[in-house]
């Protein structure tokens, strides 16, 4: 017969100085108030708790009215970990509240994932960053809960994949469909500058999605590319450097020439190189600001031009 492990022939500390009803008390939902300091950030928390206007106006309610909604927290080891209320506990601290009120439940890892996306995706502004990583961390959770594989094998433009179940019990439950939902995932495979860009509306989706399949070295080439040329890809662009990322053709040259190619309905635009424009303007600034403030010097030049001929004709 097999030997009954150690662990098994000892009593746990909670059985020996507890009672059944206080473990149970324990363990049901309540409502205190808990210093700051003891709630931790849930992990990779995938939406960013920004200090802005809005967080501005909190925290000033809070100072008025105090914490009107109690924040989610589940117990970890001898603290608390946030899992609903992180905007409510960064504008605690902007209005030099120490405590917040908080609801705590027990939860599971899984568990935890799913309220904590759930409860985010009520917010008005959500990037499409956060929405991508929400997704993930949830859908994952939710296969995890159901025995399903969690890799990431799907096509976002209608392949079928392994836990097809959960993508379609998750579309039930936002306002994004079964596809649209595996497209923001693949965003996750983007680098942080390639997602930056899709945050900034600098990118679309679709083109985005197709740049997901590019390993990170010829995203970065990408990257590179364009920011020495100062642009974007087309969805057909993108299409046609997956096409070479497969067959293991996707050179930095061969970006630059894909790059390069007119875009249906493209204007015509004069470009110039930064490297020509660096001694005028300070490292890092913004292209946006480079192009505004030649513009605004070229029509300060024109309108020198026309006082000159004007005085040229008296």
């Amino acid at each position: 017969m097999a030997r009954k492990s150690a662990a098994g022939l000892l009593t746990s500390l909670d059985d020996l100085f507890t009672t059944q009803a206080q473990r149970d008390e324990a363990k049901r939902e309540h409502l205190i108030d808990i210093p700051l300091d003891e709630i931790s950030d849930f992990p990779d928390h995938p939406f960013k708790v920004r200090i802005d206007e809005d967080m501005t106006d909190l925290a000033d309610s809070i100072k008025s009215h105090g914490v009107l909604v109690p924040a989610l927290v589940r117990p970890v080891g001898d603290s608390y970990q946030m899992v609903a209320g992180h905007r409510r506990k960064a504008a605690s601290e902007l209005a030099g509240v120490e405590t917040l009120p908080c609801i705590v439940r027990d939860m599971t890892d899984d568990e935890a994932i799913i309220v904590m996306v759930d409860s985010n995706l009520q917010r008005e502004k959500i990037l499409p960053s956060e929405k991508a990583f929400a997704y993930k961390m949830k859908l994952d959770a939710m296969k995890r809960q159901q025995g399903e594989r969690t890799d990431l094998t799907c096509d976002p433009v209608g392949h079928k994949l392994s836990g097809m179940r959960s993508v379609e019990v998750l579309a039930n439950n936002t306002n994004d469909s079964k596809t649209q939902i595996q497209r923001y995932i693949r965003l996750t495979s983007l680098t942080p500058e390639l997602l930056s860009l899709v945050d900034e509306n600098k990118i679309a989706m679709r083109p985005a999605v197709e740049l997901s399949y590019l390993s990170q070295a010829e995203q970065k080439a990408l990257c590179d590319t364009m920011e020495k040329e100062d642009c974007t890809p087309s969805h057909a662009q993108a299409i046609k450097m997956r096409k070479f990322s497969e067959d293991g053709k996707l050179s930095q040259d061969v970006i630059l020439s894909i790059m390069e190619e007119e875009k249906p309905n493209q204007v015509e635009k004069f470009t110039m190189p930064k490297n020509k424009l660096s001694q005028y303007f300070e490292p890092g600034t913004p292209s946006q600001t480079i192009e505004d403030t030649i513009l605004k010097a070229l029509e300060m030049y024109r309108q020198r031009q026309r006082q000159r001929q004007r005085d040229m004709e008296r």
